[in-house]
Order: structure tokens, then sequence, then C-alpha cells
């Protein structure tokens, strides 16, 4: 795939996975939903999910920080918050770079 072909959506992801798996749409969905369905609870409760081949997910906890409006320069407090993180595998990188 080019880098200027767009996205598989999810219509696309579910046909090509029911493809891979053997399996109808309606299953391979499911599977795509169930795996989606516990990554987001898992890295929402502040765990790790690794999916094997691809890579990491996970949520890393940012402290108070001061950053700055690029609009007006003027400094501000930003409350701790979240980021979701992902570590892509090194067999992904891999064979991607052939």
């Amino acid at each position: 795939m080019n880098m200027a072909q767009k996205p598989m959506t999810k219509t696309q992801l579910v046909a090509a996975l029911a493809e891979e798996m053997g399996a109808d749409k309606k299953t391979a969905g499911a599977a795509l939903d169930a795996v989606t369905s516990v990554v987001t609870k898992e890295v929402a409760a502040g765990g790790a999910v690794t999916l094997p081949g691809i890579g990491k997910v996970y949520c890393r906890e940012r402290p108070e920080r001061m950053v700055r409006n690029p609009a007006t320069g003027e400094q501000i407090k930003k409350e701790a918050d979240k980021q979701v993180k992902v570590t892509v595998a090194k067999a992904l990188k891999d064979s991607v770079n052939g």
C-alpha cells in the first residue's frame, strides 16, 4: 500500500479479516469490535495491551505543566491528563522496511 492511498475503512478491514479468517463478515466484525472493546477498557483503566506483531497500546499519565499559548505567547497551567500512546512492534517495522 503506498502512502497516497486512503486508510482502510472499517468495512474494508472487516471484509479483509473475514477473508483471512475464512469466516463471514458478521463474525469478523464481531471479532474486530471485541478487540476494540478490550483494548479501550484496558487502556482507559490505565493498563496496556500488546497486539502481537503490531505493537503496544498504553496510557501514560502526564503531570500538571506549564504550556505556552502559541497565539498570545501567554504561559498557562495545563492540568494533569492522560495520553494514549502506541509503540510499534519491531516485527512490523522490520517488515515495512523489508
